[in-house]
């Protein structure tokens, strides 16, 4: 929770994680040593996953890019996955520009997605396929 709320301004409630881990979605943790560095959760179904992953504004930016690398993979071990969904603010250039990075490419957007300060902001939906 803690790396949730000083990652995002309007941060996952606690209640929206106990419901992940509730229906059993995947969900890991990413340590440096003893300190919780960043998470992921995926919602695994046939053929296709969707992430959400954070990694700590504290760690360096070099740390950051290499700890999501592996998550469509893992989808992919999972369940036999095809293909990878994310979602990501327009605003988030740096998400974008690492997600692009690593295969995804902007398949639609949904608009007026996220709660922003001035009302809504649109999500921009990225897809990879796993290979």
């Amino acid at each position: 929770m803690r790396i949730e709320r000083l990652s995002y301004i309007f941060p996952w409630t606690e209640g929206i994680f106990r419901d992940c881990l509730r229906v059993n979605y995947t969900c890991r943790v990413a340590q440096i040593g003893a300190a919780v560095a960043g998470y992921g959760i995926m919602s695994v179904a046939p053929g296709r996953h969707t992430c959400s992953m954070c990694v700590s504004a504290r760690i360096s930016a070099a740390w950051r890019r290499q700890a999501t690398a592996g998550a469509p993979a893992s989808g992919r071990r999972q369940c036999r996955a095809t293909d990878a969904f994310l979602e990501a603010r327009p605003s988030n250039t740096s998400a974008i520009r690492l997600y692009q990075a690593l295969g995804f490419v902007q398949i639609g957007v949904r608009r007026g997605y996220y709660q922003a300060v001035d009302g809504r902001e649109d999500a921009i939906v990225l897809k990879r396929q796993i290979d």
